[in-house]
């Protein structure tokens, strides 16, 4: 039996008292264990110690719940090996976004002598790692602004409900870069979501677009398009963003993003109630 100092430090996640109980018995004799039953307390302690394999649930009880202690494990101790286990097989769709973060994904019931097998694998080449470069969402999206703007544009010329009001693409893109740039801002300063603040862009593109002869459900698509452009740029970069704080960086956007719509519509109202005295 190794000394206890000696054996890798494991962190074990998972909020089933009865598997945290049953892998802390059965890895006891090769590691040194510490459990935690939660998100939250998985984070005290990344926060707090020193680990060399994180085992974590994919699923407590959310199903990205399990990523969040990967992401904030690579972000703390990006050598560390970790695992995750899942009760569902089916996870075609996830597997590749998961494997970005975790180095294996290991499926409900686990054999214990393949899972120890699979931990001193993954030990071997976490120690070979080369840390990877993580970038912020905000610095992604300011680098890819240009590329996200003409994503959009593409989206745009594709929907026939915009194309009624003909404009050149330079007119139709004029806004962009300035609700963008307002978006890099809040992500790196953050606020309160929900917190009001004024957008000069989106209540210029009100304006705008009420000269231009738009309707609000065209500005309202508009919206959803850049959402989906937004995405579609983070979604290019899955292998650098930082994902410890890309849940709240999400949470931003979206809070952002229906913001400047709310403004972009209350401008456009107001230059139509004002046409009509």
């Amino acid at each position: 039996m190794n000394n206890v100092a000696d054996r890798p430090r494991v962190l074990l996640v998972d909020d089933n008292e009865a598997i945290r109980t049953v892998l802390s018995l059965a890895l006891e004799d090769g590691f040194h264990i510490t459990t935690a039953a939660s998100v939250n307390e998985a984070l005290h302690w990344i926060d707090t110690e020193h680990f060399d394999v994180l085992l974590s649930d994919l699923h407590m009880p959310g199903a990205g719940d399990g990523l969040t202690v990967v992401s904030a494990m690579r972000h703390t101790n990006p050598r560390a090996a970790t695992l995750v286990f899942t009760g569902y097989p089916a996870l075609t769709e996830a597997k590749d976004a998961i494997l970005l973060q975790a180095d294996q994904i290991l499926v409900k019931p686990m054999d214990i002598s393949a899972l120890i097998a699979s931990i001193h694998e993954n030990l071997e080449k976490a120690g070979r790692r080369v840390p990877a470069n993580t970038e912020r969402v905000a610095t992604i999206l300011e680098r890819e602004t240009s590329a996200t703007i003409a994503s959009w544009l593409v989206r745009v010329e594709a929907e026939s409900e915009l194309m009624v009001v003909p404009l050149a693409a330079e007119q139709r893109t004029s806004f962009l870069s300035k609700l963008l740039g307002e978006l890099v801002d809040r992500l790196r300063v953050p606020r309160e979501l929900g917190t009001k603040h004024v957008s000069e862009a989106a209540v210029a593109h009100g304006r705008i677009r009420h000269s231009q002869g738009y309707s609000l459900p065209m500005i309202i698509e508009e919206s959803r398009i850049l959402q989906v452009s937004i995405f579609e740029t983070l979604k290019k970069n899955l292998t650098t963003v930082d994902f410890s704080l890309l849940l709240s960086d999400v949470m931003t956007i979206a809070d952002e993003c229906d913001s400047q719509l709310k403004q972009a519509v209350v401008s456009f109202a107001a230059e139509t109630a004002g046409r009509s005295d």
